[in-house]
């Protein structure tokens, strides 16, 4: 679990929600509005929850 809290997983974890976020923007023309929806839906909650660990681990510092 500490593996989690370390600053490269965070910003891995950012990146990693970044990627389908974007990827429905670029493609929403080939994508039905279903998929492209889920896709951004994906990315924000990753995103979120890199903010959300951001803020633990700075509580724990």
């Amino acid at each position: 679990m500490d593996w989690l809290l370390t600053r490269e997983a965070v910003i891995g974890l950012a990146i990693l929600g970044a990627v389908p976020s974007a990827a429905a923007s670029l493609l929403k023309t080939r994508l039905t509005e279903r998929r492209a929806r889920q896709l951004d839906i994906a990315g924000y909650g990753l995103m979120g929850a890199s903010m959300l660990l951001f803020i633990i681990i700075g509580f724990r510092s």
